[in-house]
């Protein structure tokens, strides 16, 4: 076709990558979805990056659309950490020819484009993993990556296994979780459940997979919310930590001082139990009270999309954004 009248989204995480094809005037046309494309997780990059190639041709494939056609690509990705990163994957999009301009940034940012479309803004992302950016006024941009030390969903499941440990010890008071826990993975007992991580099996990637752990995120948050001190604390000093990393990214972009979005984004943070938001945002409003706080308004993979109309020349307007909302996938595409 050659006609290059096509954008070329992708969002890439650790759990799944999301594909969107749109045309010029924002119409999403085309959708893909494949498994982790982060290339930290395998020692051969191209095993994650095939999962990239799955979604962006199922994606191509749905518009009718072929890579010549692609005016510009751009690419929210996990793993799109420090320079050499970012060399790799534009040359490995390069190769593929997605795109006459191809543009990488971390999977942190495009969720940044897609909570705020400009401006002192600061986004904190919870699902499964956990990231953080911040972008000044003149448009500086920075994510915390590898600073990152508050994670998402699995590191809240491993804490909620420890409590459970450390009550069946004695060590810190009995909890609702006990019970919960041992129902998510069908065992009798904790030393049961113990087991089950500390097999020799276990060590060599027989035990539970990594959703089983990051399930327990949802144990732990119906936990709170029905009130069990345990469960309330872990959640609320984990919101307090992401919070911190929040003033940190403000900080290094020098918009601590300034009113700026305070954007939350990911699933972990859409449970209905809101403590950990709550707890995010008291910590930051209690040093920049003129944080405004917000739910994203689009997943991150429309951030990217965003992205991509931009690196194509188009100005994401209201009338671009209207037919972007219109054409959008069904919510599951995007769901965990």
């Amino acid at each position: 076709m050659g006609s290059a009248e096509y954008v070329l989204s992708v969002d890439g995480g650790n759990t799944k990558s999301i594909a969107l094809v749109s045309r010029l005037d924002g119409s999403v046309v085309g959708v893909g979805r494949g498994g982790c494309s982060d290339i930290y997780t395998n020692p051969d990059p191209e095993v994650p990056l095939r999962e990239i190639d799955a979604a962006v041709w199922r994606a191509l494939g749905m518009a009718g659309a072929e890579a010549p056609d692609l005016r510009a690509g751009a690419f929210s990705l996990a793993g799109a950490d420090w320079p050499e990163d970012f060399a790799f994957l534009r040359e490995a999009m390069g190769k593929r020819g997605l795109g006459k301009e191809i543009v990488v940034v971390n999977d942190s940012v495009g969720a940044l484009r897609a909570a705020s479309p400009g401006g002192p803004a600061v986004v904190v992302v919870c699902g499964t993993g956990a990231n953080t950016a911040a972008r000044a006024a003149d448009g500086t941009v920075w994510h915390t990556s590898w600073w990152q030390d508050p994670q998402g969903g699995h590191q809240l499941g491993t804490k909620t296994l420890r409590a459970v440990y450390n009550a069946e010890l004695g060590v810190d008071p009995p909890t609702a979780l006990t019970g919960a826990v041992l129902k998510h993975f069908g065992q009798e007992s904790v030393e049961d459940v113990l087991h089950l991580f500390t097999t020799r099996a276990a060590f060599h990637g027989g035990g539970p997979s990594s959703g089983q752990v990051s399930g327990l995120t949802r144990v732990l948050l119906d936990a709170a919310a029905r009130g069990d001190e345990t469960a309330c604390r872990i959640v609320r000093e984990h919101g307090e930590a992401l919070g911190d990393y929040a003033l940190a990214a403000a900080r290094r972009v020098g918009i601590l001082d300034l009113p700026f979005t305070l954007a939350l984004a990911g699933g972990v943070l859409r449970h209905p139990n809101t403590l950990l938001p709550e707890s995010l945002v008291a910590r930051v409003e209690a040093v920049c009270p003129q944080a405004k706080p917000v739910v994203s308004p689009f997943e991150p993979a429309v951030g990217a999309l965003f992205l991509a109309l931009e690196a194509a020349g188009v100005e994401v307007d209201e009338q671009v954004l209207a037919r972007v909302t219109a054409t959008l996938p069904d919510a599951t595409l995007f769901e965990t």
